[in-house]
Order: structure tokens, then sequence, then C-alpha cells
């Protein structure tokens, strides 16, 4: 079958809304030579400062008629938008859905037989069975201008989930990657987030969401260059060169060896929240951006089709930008994952049927995954054993040589980050030689201060100096300052928690605290530890420069039995 081919452009981050009075009238579509040598993402400077769209001639398309159905939604009016950026990176998350398409749906696959034999697969990966048993899953988020047999969506189509202009960028927007182990009874999924700056295999120090799109440039020139003419031809050839260096990339990140490959486009973001009757999401606050088009009242919303495109895209106006939309992101594949485990959407046949048809039309898996028997791994999979992380980052606005500001990431901390995610349980790791003294100490942290997020920035912090990662949570009242509780027998690991800490706390011995565990409760006094106040011993080889950030905004847990309520 076809590779998907990636959009070229698609809805941004930076469109304004549509016009209040219909749909937004639709912008010339742009192309660019399919010999053109991609030279990755437009260089955004540090301050955050876009340049103006690059302007190339329109190329001309017809549209098949419009799709009868109901009106796009009215809006009060508003203020006219800022002027219109260049779209840059993220423009639309569709690799939200890809966990209901893969691993939520994946038990129910078995009685959906027609749909195994629908779905468009890629020569990437070579074998289906995972060495260890295991299960990695790389999930990417295309934002693409066809569908999964590489058919060109309708103007009409395209007008309605407001794709914008086409600004020839084939960047893999959205990457997240799922672990699953070989019983199937829970999972984790991990966030990378697309500016995270990294080493591409074959091109240097890059965004990685331009890995995908710069080894495809580079396969698709060589084709040419070697007399290929057959444009199927070099697109399918040039694609699986782009997921293959993609895949690459991440195993280098993470440490961990990708056993599927799965990936989802805009159309398929949007018919399969519609298929499934919506997602329940809630928001802290109201919102009103005019660059998603995102407004929403405080409070919970069930929202679908054009409406989820704008909550998950939104980054303008939030208090952390891209690290809130990327929980955003994670509470509505929770969402999602929650409606289908807790409604019988897998047993009502409209609703199926729906699901099956978004799922053919916009779903990319491997060749050689065998579906039905990863559904029989998946099938006691429920809401509350489904988990959302997002890897450590060091510093959130890092200038480049190249690509303008990026997501600088530490390959050392995230390592040891999704091994704690993904490795064996405390008692094994334990029992068997460990990278770190501090592996067999689980930090269990409550957030005493009214600072959000908190919780789960000191967990992962701490995570990054090798220590297991434990719950997070509030704790039960307000706190001045920052204290270390231990069982009896525990205070050596104790202080080593208080000295990768920083911030001198005190340390109490608790009989309430499990063998094993220790508990933070952080206080108003604490403040990140630097490379000057963190002891070598506990210490990461590529944690000096600065502590982790978490991009929760929440000291919630996200899982797929609740909503939680985000910025």
């Amino acid at each position: 079958m076809v590779w998907t081919p990636v959009g070229e452009g698609g809805v941004g981050v930076d469109n304004p809304p549509r016009n209040e009075r219909g749909p937004r009238r639709p912008a010339p579509r742009q192309g660019r030579p399919t010999d053109a040598r991609y030279v990755g993402p437009a260089r955004r400077p540090a301050g955050g400062q876009r340049p103006p769209a690059r302007q190339t001639p329109a190329t001309a398309r017809s549209a098949p008629p419009p799709k009868s159905g109901p009106p796009p939604r009215r809006r009060p009016s508003a203020p006219p938008p800022p002027p219109r950026r260049r779209k840059f990176g993220a423009k639309i998350v569709v690799a939200v859905v890809s966990l209901l398409v893969v691993s939520l749906t994946g038990y129910a696959w078995a009685a959906m037989r027609g749909l195994v034999d629908g779905l468009t697969t890629t020569d990437v990966i070579s074998a289906d069975q995972p060495a260890d048993g295991a299960r990695d899953i790389l999930l990417v988020g295309m934002d693409s201008r066809v569908d999964a047999q590489g058919n060109p969506l309708p103007e009409s189509l395209l007008n309605e989930l407001r794709a914008g202009v086409s600004d020839g960028e084939e960047n893999t927007d959205t990457l997240i990657m799922v672990h699953i182990p070989n019983d199937g009874s829970k999972a984790v999924a991990i966030s990378l987030p697309r500016d995270s700056y990294v080493n591409i295999p074959g091109f240097g120090q890059h965004k990685i969401n331009s890995a995908y799109a710069r080894a495809k440039a580079a396969e698709r020139s060589k084709l040419q260059s070697e007399g290929d003419t057959d444009a199927k031809d070099i697109e399918l050839k040039s694609s699986q060169a782009g997921a293959k260096t993609l895949i690459a990339t991440v195993q280098q990140l993470t440490g961990s060896s990708i056993d599927n490959y799965a990936s989802v486009n805009l159309l398929g973001f949007s018919d399969i929240t519609k298929a499934i009757g919506g997602v329940d999401v809630c928001l802290k606050d109201n919102v009103d951006d005019s660059y998603s088009g995102a407004k929403f009242t405080k409070g919970k919303h069930t929202i679908s089709g054009v409406e989820a495109l704008e909550f998950v895209r939104q980054r303008h106006g939030l208090p952390r930008g891209d690290l809130d939309r990327v929980v955003r992101q994670q509470v509505f594949m929770a969402g999602m994952a929650q409606k289908v485990l807790s409604t019988g959407t897998l047993t009502d046949p409209g609703k199926l049927s729906s699901l099956t048809a978004a799922i053919k039309k916009s779903v990319v898996l491997n060749q050689g995954w065998d579906i039905l028997a990863f559904a029989q791994q998946m099938k006691n999979l429920t809401g509350g054993q489904l988990q959302f992380q997002t890897i450590p980052v060091v510093n959130m606005d890092y200038s480049t040589p190249e690509d303008g500001s990026a997501i600088k990431v530490d390959p050392s901390q995230v390592h040891q980050f999704v091994q704690g995610l993904t490795g064996p349980p405390p008692a094994a790791q334990a029992a068997a030689p460990t990278t770190s003294p501090n592996a067999g100490t689980t930090v269990d942290v409550h957030n005493g201060t009214s600072k959000e997020g908190l919780a789960a920035t000191v967990s992962q912090t701490l995570t990054a100096q090798g220590f297991t990662g434990g719950e997070t949570g509030n704790a039960t009242g307000r706190t001045s300052h920052t204290t270390v509780r231990y069982p009896a027998g525990a205070k050596e690991a104790a202080q080593s928690v208080a000295t990768a800490l920083g911030s001198k706390p005190t340390l109490e011995q608790d009989t309430s605290v499990p063998s094993g565990h220790v508990v933070v409760v952080v206080g108003s006094d604490y403040s990140p530890p630097t490379s000057e106040n963190v002891a070598p011993a506990a210490q990461s080889s590529a944690a000096s420069s600065t502590s982790a950030q978490a991009p929760a905004t929440d000291d919630q847990a996200i899982t797929a039995d609740g909503i939680t309520c985000v910025n």
C-alpha cells in the first residue's frame, strides 16, 4: 500500500480564528518544487519573534463538491486578530488520537477483521516481536493534507478544518512513545516536545520535529539524482527513509527500542473524535485565543472536530506556552481513552462503523504489525492503568546556531527518566545491578505550596538524579519549609534525597512511610538545585547545567479514569 504523504502545511497555531459570520475563506494553496532540498524549519530567533511567511506562487487544485453536514459553529464577535505570522511547528496535534487507534481500540479489533485488511502500512520496522516482551510504540502526528492512501483532502474539508496556507514544511509536530509491558496490564505514554534539540543521525543537532523531513528530503534528492522519475516510488521510498530516521532519533534520545510505528493525520483527528461522540475536557479558566480560535469557558466541555483541534493546538495565552500545550495533549488523550473504556463506543454498531472508517482513512502502521495478536495483549487494559508523562527538559528557550529558539534536553537525564518509567519495579531493580546508587529509593513528592506543578517538577528532578519516581500530589496543607520523611533505617537514603534537592530540607523519621520509600513535602522555601549544590554521587553526568523541568500544570496524575482540569 502507499505510504501516507506527509502534509505540507496545515492548521497553524498562529492562524487567526475563522470569521465569526461563517467559515474562514480558504487561503491560496502554496507549493514548492518537488526536488527542493529540505533545510529544516525556518529559523525562529531566540527572542521568539517569527519571520514573515515565505511567499511562493499558488498552485491551483480543483476540489470535489463539499460534503453535506452541519454548518460551522458560530462565535460571538471578537476584536480583529493580530497579524498573521508564519506557521511554525505544532500546527496541529493529531497524535493525541493515536493511542486510541492503536493501544486502546486494539482489544476490539478482533471483531473488526475488515479493518485490518483495510489498513495502510509502511515498511519501516523489521520485526513485530519485541525482544524483551515489552512493546514500545512510536506515535506520530502528521500535519497532512492527504488521507492514508495519498488522496488529497477536499478543499471544503480543509476549509472546515481551517488548514491555512501550505508552506511546504513536512515536520512531525507531535511525538509520543507508548510503553506496554508484556502482560499488557498497563501503559505509559511519554511525550517528546517537538522543539527538543537532539542529535539526528546523519544530520547533526537539530529540533526533533525536523528529523523526518530532513531524511525524506535527502532521500528524495538522491533518488531523483539516480534517475528515478516515478513520483509514487519516490514518495514511498523517501517517506520510509524519513520514518526510519525519526525512529532512530527517538531510540537514541530515549534509550528504548521502538517495536511499532503509527501515524495519524489531520483528517483522522477530526473524524475519530466525532466518531466516538466527543471527548470530555476541563479548563481552569476562560479561554479566548485569536491565534488558534480556541474559545471556551471555565469548567468541563465535551469537544470534537474543529473544537478539539483548537483545544490541543493552543499555546498563546497559556502560562507555560508549549509545555502547557503538551499537557493539554495528554489530558485529551486520557479523555479519549476514558470515553472508549467507560462507554459503549466499541459495542455500538454505528459508532464502531464510523470509527473504523476514520481509522482506514487516516492511520498508517508499520508493516508486519500483528494487530489481532496485539489486541489479545491489550485486552485487560483499564483506564487507571494508562498514565501520561513528559521527558524532563533543561532549558525552554535555548538559542541554537541554525534552528532559532529550541528546547534543550539532556539525553542522560532522558535515559534515566524513561528507564525509571519503563524498567522493572523497584524490588527487581534492588536485586539487580543498578546504574545509580539512588535507584533503590522510591521518592513520593507532595506539594505544600500554592505553585502548580511543583510536585511533578521536583519528582522529575529527582528521577534525573537516579531515584525512582513515586506518587506525586498535593499535601494536606501549606508549609513554608521542605521536609524529607523516611522510615526506620532509611536515614542515609533520605540524606541522599535531601542532598539532591539542594535546598537544605529538614529530615524527619516517619513510621507511616513504607519501606523503600522516602516522602518529600515541598515547602515555599524550595529552590531548584544547581551544579554547585548537587553532590557528585547523586548527580548524573548530564545534569550539571540546571535542573530538569517538567511540563505538568497540575499535580494531579493524568490517567484515563478521570478528567484533569488544565490551563
